[in-house]
């Protein structure tokens, strides 16, 4: 009986692991995704590498390159849209910053964003690409807001 319970407990945790590195919890900071997401929303994301993004979906990622410190440490993380993939033609139309890049497609890795809210996002429109590594995941769904 005590060594099933163990093994329950063992096998309980393995799960929560697992879990744990596929899916993460972050809040919504800022008005960038309004209407979409709010300021104090809570949402889950799922692990993925750039390939599996798709345009459209909400993508997570460092607001600065890997081994650097970001301008703001309070927010470590920016949520918004992935509206070109590697592979998908540089839409310099709507991304000034993107104007002089060279070549035809996005580069392997990188991530072309904008907020839902244009007025109040600092996204690839003054940014330019979401470089390599910086990539946590596509937001799965809306969760309770954190009270």
């Amino acid at each position: 009986m005590m060594a099933a319970g163990c093994v329950l407990v063992l096998l309980t945790a393995a799960v929560l692991v697992r879990l744990r590195r596929r899916y993460v919890v972050i809040t919504v900071r800022g008005a960038s995704m309004w209407p979409t997401y709010r300021d104090g929303d809570r949402v889950l994301i799922r692990r993925v590498p750039v390939g599996a993004v798709r345009p459209g979906q909400a993508v997570v990622f460092a607001s600065a390159p890997p081994g650097t410190a970001p301008a703001d440490a309070s927010e470590p993380w920016l949520l918004k849209r992935a509206i070109a993939v590697p592979g998908d033609p540089v839409p310099r139309a709507r991304c000034p910053a993107l104007r002089s890049v060279p070549g035809q497609c996005v580069p392997a890795g990188h991530l072309v964003v904008l907020g839902d809210n244009p007025d109040r996002s600092f996204d690839s429109r003054q940014a330019g690409y979401v470089t390599p590594g910086r990539l946590l995941g596509v937001v799965t769904r809306r969760l309770r807001p954190h009270t």
